[in-house]
């Protein structure tokens, strides 16, 4: 009964689940330009970032871009060099591309990030002329030279509120190329891209290091305010903006991370700080997601090197079909096929920093991120 129930739950997941595992969903689009290009508005939100600012206010003030283009970077109570090192970064002839915001207090009710992306969209928004599309990205990216013009000709053509990339992530170290590709691949089981792309789908998801967005569409959906104290603030505002039009989420080569995890304890971290709000702190949804997890990765290993007969079979034959769509992600970032054995593995991994994140939230410090604690058990 177990093994026949692992099994349908991988033929689902491999045929009726949106195809996620293929990776069709790129940006290799070849949209047309517009006749007018509009103008945008990039925000960077930044805390603490000296290690990385310069190469992403680099590659943002030096798109090649036809339309008015300005770059607010709001720093978050920064206690390193981060202004510093941005200003110096900017090449000679661009320094008006650049504009510095200094983030106010953090008020009760709000993560950091989005106050301080709220406080760079105000600033945006009173800018002659006014942005008509704003570009949400993170202090740890960096942009292709052509990526905002890439951006803008897929949403003005296919007439998006909003288009956002799942940018290439760093994966050099040990617990990088153990957990990142995974990483990705258990997002799009989450939110298959070609679902989210479907006008008549409800799936909304974004990927908050590239979120191209119409500015109308934004003001339309409440601003930034309404989701103010969202950890999955990317998700969260995509699917208000679905709301408004269509929405369009891809894979991406072109636009890369350079955040590093060194280490397992910086996976754990990173995965931890936002797992438990994935199941809108329930217990009941934790317990649902221990089962889940069991069920579909870890059990068909289980049948096939401790079970006899049929089961056994019926285990490799699904630990098979799980290594197999493990694939295409596994090409994506260039590593050995034969990662995709390790992936009910890596699936328990992801289940212990998941058990993690929910007892960080009990004991109140849910959601920690550059030394705040974004979310408690006690807390509004």
């Amino acid at each position: 009964m177990l093994a026949a129930a692992t099994l349908a739950v991988w033929i689902y997941l491999a045929f009726a689940r949106g195809a996620f595992w293929l990776c069709r969903e790129g940006d290799d689009w070849d949209s047309p330009s517009p006749a007018e290009w509009p103008s945008v508005a990039a925000i960077v939100p930044a805390r603490n970032e000296a290690d990385l600012i310069g190469a992403t206010i680099g590659s943002l003030v030096g798109q090649e871009y036809k339309g008015a283009w300005s770059v607010v970077l709001v720093d978050d109570e920064s206690s390193d060099d981060t202004v510093g090192i941005a200003q110096r970064s900017l090449p000679e002839g661009y320094e008006q591309r650049l504009r510095i915001l200094s983030s106010r207090a953090l008020p009760s009710g709000w993560t950091g990030k989005l106050w301080a992306m709220k406080q760079g969209i105000d600033a945006a928004l009173a800018l002659a002329p006014r942005p008509e599309y704003l570009l949400l990205t993170d202090a740890d990216i960096v942009h292709a030279s052509d990526s905002v013009s890439r951006l803008i000709r897929h949403a003005h053509g296919k007439h998006l509120v909003l288009v956002s990339l799942m940018v290439k992530l760093h994966c050099e170290s040990v617990a990088e190329r153990v957990n990142v590709p995974a990483f990705v691949f258990f997002f799009r089981m989450l939110y298959p891209f070609s679902w989210v792309n479907r006008p008549s789908s409800r799936v909304a998801a974004a990927a908050g290091g590239c979120m191209l967005v119409r500015t109308d569409a934004l003001v339309a959906a409440g601003g930034i305010e309404p989701i103010r104290a969202a950890l999955i603030d990317d998700c969260t505002l995509a699917k208000r903006l679905k709301r408004h039009g269509p929405i369009w989420l891809a894979l991406t080569t072109r636009v890369s991370s350079m955040r590093k995890y060194p280490s397992f304890a910086d996976i754990r971290g990173m995965v931890a700080r936002s797992a438990y709000a994935q199941l809108r702190y329930s217990l009941v949804l934790l317990a649902g997601t221990v089962l889940g997890m069991v069920l579909t990765f870890l059990l068909p290993l289980l049948l096939a090197l401790f079970g006899a007969g049929m089961p056994r079979a019926v285990g490799f034959t699904t630990w098979g079909i799980m290594a197999v769509t493990f694939q295409p992600m596994l090409r994506l970032y260039r590593l050995s096929p034969l990662w995709g054995l390790a992936l009910p593995a890596i699936a328990l991994e992801y289940l212990v920093f998941t058990l993690d994140s929910a007892y960080q939230y009990a004991r109140g410090r849910g959601g920690v991120w550059k030394g705040r604690v974004q979310a408690r058990a006690s807390g509004p």
